[in-house]
């Protein structure tokens, strides 16, 4: 199985780089695991909506770039559906048995995801109703994965 996570601006935390090489790490005994930066676009802190709206398509177009016609894509949005760590595990699992080997989990910008990208998406998952950082949601989002592919395999891991 390959799994791509594609996210929105640059990394630049020490602390997240850190966490996010463990589980990637952790995660290449079970799958193929590419991470995936594109640009954000630069924007003032005051923008109107149809400036909002502007910029969120213009890093769509960069993530949907990143996004083969094969792909099964799980966009993270704030009401996606919230699933378990067991229902998460059991996703992935039917996502392999149907032949979905290739999969693009997508954390959008601070603005959050564009028209298309949404539109792309074939499952929106929603971690919380709260607001996480989008480069915090990539370690959750990796940590969360590799529970799942511990789970399938029912191997131990602490709850």
């Amino acid at each position: 199985m390959k799994i791509t996570i594609i996210t929105v601006g640059k990394l630049k935390e020490k602390y997240l780089k850190q966490g996010i090489a463990e589980y990637t790490k952790r995660l290449s005994a079970y799958a193929n695991i590419e991470l995936v930066e594109v640009p954000d676009e630069k924007a003032p802190e005051n923008l109107s909506a149809a400036d909002m709206d502007i910029v969120k398509q213009k890093e769509g177009e960069r993530i949907l770039a990143k996004v083969s016609p094969d792909t099964y894509v799980i966009t993270l949005e704030i009401n996606g559906k919230q699933l378990t760590s067991d229902q998460l595990a059991t996703q992935i699992d039917q996502l392999a048995t149907y032949g979905k080997s290739k999969i693009a989990f997508i954390i959008g910008g601070s603005l959050g995801l564009g028209t298309e990208v949404v539109s792309r998406s074939d499952y929106a998952l929603s971690f919380s109703k709260m607001t996480f950082p989008h480069q915090l949601m990539k370690l959750v989002l990796l940590e969360q994965i590799y529970r799942a592919f511990r789970i399938n395999r029912n191997e131990p891991y602490h709850k």
